[in-house]
């Protein structure tokens, strides 16, 4: 039965990591457009980094089972994006406007991948959930 929840608490990492990526990439979609975030400059892609630790915390855990987690949220070294808008009001002398380095078919890739993770992390959970009941039935009979 400990396997069983080791596995649930390595997956649930899995599952928290997956949310911040697609939270991470929501955020890109939403400031695909901003050309001027809080620092004055075009808004720049987020990326979100994983890292795998030794599941080593638990008592008795197996320390062999990896778990993943964020490690960091950084942000994408590309450079903005030049557009040609001499009626812009961000436009620089040139007629230029510097734009996010933020590609939406980029992203959207991105999120189906991290949805699809997710949704199989969740029946990771689902199916040892359903062993664990059926384990838990056998001493009823």
């Amino acid at each position: 039965m400990i396997q069983i929840l080791t596995g649930i608490q390595n997956t649930s990492a899995a599952l928290d990591a997956e949310h911040a990526r697609l939270d991470v990439i929501s955020q890109n979609i939403a400031n695909a457009q901003t050309t001027r975030d809080v620092d004055g400059k075009p808004y720049q892609r987020r990326v979100v980094v994983f890292e795998n630790v030794l599941n080593d915390k638990m008592g008795g855990g197996n320390p062999d089972l990896p778990s993943v987690h964020v490690a960091k949220i950084e942000r994408d070294p590309r450079p903005p994006i030049k557009l040609y808008s001499p009626g812009n009001p961000e436009a620089d002398e040139h007629g230029m406007v510097s734009m996010p380095n933020v590609n939406i078919h980029e992203e959207m890739a991105d999120y189906i991948s991290a949805q699809r993770a997710f949704e199989a992390n969740l029946a990771v959970v689902k199916n040892a959930r359903s062993m664990a009941m059926q384990t838990l039935s056998i001493g009823k009979h």
